[in-house]
């Protein structure tokens, strides 16, 4: 039990951490960018980007994000860490562009008009009026999706051997056969991943409460 617990495993579980986090910053950030303009492109006013951003929404989201992991990994023939970016960021970007684009069409469509009659541009009635009401009422939806890409990074050590936290315990587990020992290991994980999800979501409610104060 308590070699376990030596310095060595440690550091090595916080080597998959690492990874883990710097995978889910990069996928969330490229993302974050991609579904906003497939949203932006589902919602505008050009019927050829708008068939475009439909398609790829309807069909990415309806394809398990494990087999675009298969995908990506095989037939692109990349290597571990850029696969495991691209097919998250394939699958994650489709399903925030559905929810960024119900936060833009919840906004009255008569703030878009005024801020038009006001001289500005499409761009800049989205930029300065739209999207800044839009984050606030989106934002539980997104740091739900944030989380779930902190979670399912865990399939990349099964589908294309990335040694993130998931594949790290993994690796050490090979090392130890007893079940005390086990169980400990799974606990070491599953509480860090817990402190990880539960710190992002406790920041979005306190960043939401904010917010809301603010507005009032």
């Amino acid at each position: 039990m308590s070699d376990l617990l030596a310095s060595y495993n440690l550091k090595f579980l916080a080597q998959g951490l690492w990874t883990t986090l710097y995978l889910s910053v990069i996928i969330i950030i490229l993302s974050t960018i991609f579904g906003m303009f497939l949203a932006v492109m589902r919602n505008g006013k050009n019927p050829i980007l708008r068939i475009i951003a439909s398609i790829y929404i309807e069909f990415v989201r309806n394809v398990p994000n494990l087999l675009w992991i298969f995908i990506v990994f095989l037939v692109f023939q990349l290597q571990a860490t850029p696969a495991g970016i691209t097919a998250f960021t394939i699958f994650t970007s489709a399903a925030l562009a559905e929810i960024i684009r119900g936060g833009l069409n919840a906004i009255d469509r008569g703030q878009t008009e005024a801020g038009l009659s006001q001289g500005l541009t499409n761009f800049q009635v989205l930029r300065i009026i739209i999207l800044p009401q839009a984050i606030r009422k989106m934002l539980p939806s997104i740091i739900s999706q944030f989380v779930t890409v902190v979670k399912d990074t865990s399939f990349l050590y099964s589908v294309i051997a990335l040694q993130d936290l998931f594949g790290k315990s993994q690796i050490l587990m090979g090392k130890y056969f007893e079940i005390n020992q086990i169980f400990l290991l799974y606990a070491i994980v599953t509480a860090t991943y817990f402190l990880v999800n539960f710190s992002i979501s406790s920041y979005s409610r306190h960043l939401a409460k904010k917010w809301e104060q603010a507005a009032e």
